[in-house]
């Protein structure tokens, strides 16, 4: 009896000691070992059987030639950040949509989406916009609240809209294709960036005060000097997703033959725009090197959790539950959308996404949905779900990372309080979007279907 219960005391573990404040890579792993140990006790392993789990580690990590991508994009948001783009870009935006009811949160909305778009790094995307924007937002009498809410979800879109990295895991994980995975996160991270655009258009129009227009001053007499911003703040990120994107797309490259590329071009704007010497250069690798230890540290001890979890019957146990349950395939479906959802308050969206997924996403891919969706596009959309749902772990408190970000930037700039108000409304219109493609599978894959068909 004990055995039949070790999955079960497996994510009991997982769910204590994971508030601990121990590295969440230690945490798995540890939790691992120590029921390695109790299933070698308990005759469940045999220690013939233990090299398997380094052979699953060696093979799903350290030798998968797709995990190669994640060191590059994350190279190249690091130095995408050091480029000065940003600056340009918001610049030139605020020109454009000064007349407009919210323009300058519209502003930092449409840089968030084309930074999203660039280097797919939420940290580093929310503490950029909360370096530029929200400091000058507020001398402009935007409310607090409506400022850091716009600059929290338009900082988060790294995460939805490719290249992204979660989505490179994800396509991983799941054995599916990176390249469809992105076309098929395209529209929803596009439809996600409008709602939040519209969202702000409708408040500023309905309460002026809490989004003045911006006044005009000297400042925007220099058009031509702007203009320049503009252009270099948009084309230089364009030229960069081109050759990204536009690599995969056109069959090019693979997507990590394409982070290469896209880590290259980083680097040349980089030094094109004089914004790297040595100092920098060292800098931009040493943040690399740590966020990518960080990554590959949980995939380690996330691959030897789930290796030992299906080991010992956890995925036979989760199927039992929910046959037991009679609550169908969207039953199902909705459990985990709202198990995710929930999980978000407390965890990252790493330790979310490599614990769920290699548990749930075998389940998923034996239920049928009749027509609503084609068996063969089940998984893409499942992932797309899961990556819309994965968002609002950023945004929803006590552990949302992205308002940690903000608020370590913006120091006492605002309250937390003011924080955790401001993302509400983004966190609900993210629910919407996520209902929108559950109820529209076409949404996520009318475009994938169109280029790889």
């Amino acid at each position: 009896m004990v055995i039949e219960f070790l999955p079960v005391l497996m994510f009991v573990s997982l769910a204590i000691l994971i508030f601990s404040g121990l590295p969440v890579g230690v945490v798995l792993g540890g939790i691992a070992l120590v029921f390695a140990m109790i299933g070698l006790v308990l005759g469940e392993l045999r220690l013939a059987q233990m090299p398997l789990l380094v052979n699953r580690i060696y093979s799903g990590v350290m030798s998968n030639n797709v995990m190669v991508a994640v060191p590059m994009f994350v190279l190249m948001g690091t130095l995408l950040e050091k480029s000065g783009i940003a600056e340009d870009l918001l610049e030139g935006l605020q020109l454009l949509l000064r007349r407009v009811p919210g323009g300058l949160a519209i502003s930092v909305t449409l840089m968030g989406t084309i930074l999203a778009a660039s280097t797919g790094i939420i940290g580093a995307s929310v503490a950029m916009l909360t370096m530029l924007a929200l400091p000058l937002m507020l001398r402009q009498g935007y409310s607090p609240s409506l400022a850091t809410g716009t600059i929290a979800a338009s900082g988060t879109l790294g995460i939805l809209i490719p290249p992204s990295i979660m989505l490179v895991i994800m396509g991983d994980l799941l054995t599916i294709s990176v390249g469809k995975l992105f076309m098929a996160a395209l529209f929803p991270g596009l439809l996600l960036s409008a709602f939040y655009a519209l969202y702000i258009i409708i408040m500023s129009a309905i309460k002026p005060e809490i989004a003045p227009r911006l006044k005009e001053t000297k400042q925007y007499e220099e058009h031509t000097r702007l203009y320049v911003k503009l252009m270099s703040g948009f084309v230089l990120p364009a030229i960069l997703i081109s050759l990204v994107l536009g690599s995969i797309l056109g069959g090019f490259a693979t997507p990590t033959e394409a982070s290469g590329v896209g880590a290259l071009g980083a680097l040349i704007l980089a030094l094109f725009r004089g914004r790297l010497n040595l100092s920098a250069l060292n800098e931009v690798l040493s943040r690399s090197l740590t966020t990518v230890s960080m990554i590959f540290f949980i995939f380690v001890g996330a691959t030897a959790f789930s290796y030992l979890f299906r080991r010992f019957g956890g995925e036979e146990l989760v199927l039992t539950l929910m046959d037991t349950a009679y609550i169908g395939p969207w039953g199902i479906l909705a459990m985990l959308m709202l198990m995710i959802f929930v999980m978000g308050f407390f965890f990252d969206w790493i330790e979310i996404t490599l614990i769920v997924l290699p548990i749930f996403a075998p389940i998923i891919q034996t239920l049928e949905f009749g027509t609503h969706i084609s068996s063969g596009d089940s998984v893409y959309w499942f992932a797309i779900l899961v990556a819309l749902n994965l968002q609002t772990s950023f945004l929803t408190p006590p552990f949302g990372f992205a308002l940690f970000y903000l608020k370590g930037t913006a120091r006492n700039l605002v309250t937390i309080s003011q924080i955790y108000r401001g993302i509400i409304p983004f966190v609900m219109l993210q629910v919407i979007a996520l209902a929108i493609v559950l109820a529209v599978p076409d949404v996520a894959m009318w475009l994938p279907n169109r280029m790889f068909n």
